[in-house]
């Protein structure tokens, strides 16, 4: 992305290898490493390449590797060198263009008049091509691109959840469920250290495996792979809180500020907070109960209450993404002619109004009406001439959103899918130790 906020597109004529080579090594550390600021992406690093809103790919980069898309083949030789955020384009060949109706009927008039029309046809050919963005991880990204081993916590709870919480870089805290490791990325980069547990192991082996090799792992700046531990900060456990409960051997005092519970049965693991090693006992902590099932729910205030804690509130974040649109100004005379011929179609009938209108038209057309002030008219009313067939308010030929025949206002659109797992979130505070100090 140059420095004025345009995209610089890098157009690939590079030939497709016949052979897609996999390599096995790991990334280069440090993927959400959130300090740094080298912005030059290199052989190894783990980029995320966005093909569309719904399909973004974390890859990792080698120089014999090469990525398939819908667009094509791209080499990741073409992508090492570039910066973060380069639009990188292909040329499309005729087998991935979707022509359409109106296209295929467009090649074959242009058949009919011999080489000149199939020099066109090239020429519109090479004027199609697709492209992707290279894009460096963030946790927000991730969540979007990350594989899914169980259900995650998606954005819009991610972020009430760390609000809530009041998560910050000095905190410590506790997850109950670690799954993909979503909501592990974005805490990650807010707290001070994160203790991450998972009951099931392979899940467990796996999460910690993506975390080491983004570089989050607390294990590694132990080892002295890394020598930042405000990034490397997460401790990830196999075990079973509501049995075992949240000690572990690495540490002898957690002294969490808040924990995330996302468990099938969280009101078996609160009892287990009492320990005094386990939370902060000189200041106000939190808990937060990630609940798809309002029965859970219940049980879970029940415990909460049990156990001693208050200021208890459920929420559902039901969050919807907007974006600005343009709308066509439509005229006052052509929504008073659609009310006329609908008031003449249900006068007349379906069949009967269709004879009508032809009998209309071919009156017209022997009278020699002059629609030439009418059709100027239209167009200044933000419709095309009546030779085209546009109906602005039914079905006609398709208009290109923002076309500068028309006139447009701004209107904002909201999107017909929320993209997120919808669960109930119980929130709860609590002060272990309540005695004065003098």
């Amino acid at each position: 992305m140059s420095g004025k906020g345009t995209f610089q597109v890098e157009l690939s004529t590079t030939p497709t290898p016949v052979v897609e080579i996999e390599k096995k090594e790991h990334p280069n550390q440090g993927a959400f490493v959130h300090t740094d600021y080298e912005n030059i992406v290199k052989e190894n690093d783990l980029v995320l390449v966005y093909i569309s809103k719904t399909n973004i790919r974390p890859v990792v980069l080698h120089k014999e590797g090469r990525l398939n898309t819908k667009y094509g083949t791209f080499l990741h030789s073409e992508i090492i060198g570039k910066q973060y955020g380069s639009q990188i384009g292909k040329f499309l060949n005729s087998n991935q263009v979707n022509r359409g109706k109106r296209h295929n009927k467009k090649n074959k008039d242009e058949k009919k008049e011999g080489e000149v029309g199939e020099e066109n046809n090239d020429e519109e050919d090479e004027k199609k091509f697709g492209f992707i963005h290279v894009l460096k991880p963030t946790p927000e990204l991730w969540t979007l691109s990350l594989p899914h081993r169980t259900q995650i916590v998606y954005t819009f709870d991610s972020s009430y959840i760390t609000e809530r919480l009041q998560i910050t870089s000095l905190s410590n805290v506790i997850e109950a469920g670690t799954g993909s490791g979503s909501l592990s990325h974005q805490f990650s980069r807010t707290c001070g250290k994160l203790f991450t547990y998972e009951f099931h192991e392979v899940r467990k082996q796996q999460a910690e495996l993506e975390f080491q090799q983004h570089g989050l792992l607390y294990q590694d700046y132990l080892d002295g792979k890394t020598d930042d531990k405000n990034v490397a900060n997460i401790i990830i456990n196999h075990r079973d809180v509501c049995k075992d409960g949240f000690l572990i051997d690495q540490v002898e005092n957690i002294n969490a500020d808040c924990v995330f519970l996302d468990l099938p049965a969280p009101w078996e693991a609160i009892p287990n907070l009492n320990d005094p090693r386990v939370m902060n006992q000189n200041k106000q902590v939190r808990v937060c109960c990630f609940s798809p099932c309002f029965e859970q729910v219940d049980k879970t205030i029940e415990a909460l209450e049990l156990n001693g804690w208050g200021s208890i509130e459920m929420v559902e974040i039901q969050g919807r993404n907007f974006e600005g649109r343009k709308r066509m100004v439509k005229s006052i005379d052509d929504a008073i002619k659609v009310l006329c011929d609908q008031k003449e179609r249900r006068n007349l009938g379906a069949s009967n109004y269709r004879k009508y209108k032809k009998v209309r038209n071919e009156l017209q057309e022997k009278d020699g009406i002059n629609d030439d002030e009418h059709d100027l008219k239209r167009l200044k009313t933000n419709s095309i001439p009546a030779d085209q067939k546009f109906n602005p308010f039914g079905k006609g030929m398709r208009v290109k959103e923002g076309d500068e025949k028309y006139e447009w206002s701004n209107v904002c659109k909201i999107e017909s899918e929320i993209k997120s797992h919808t669960s109930y979130l119980t929130f709860a505070t609590k002060i272990f130790n309540i005695t004065r100090q003098e």
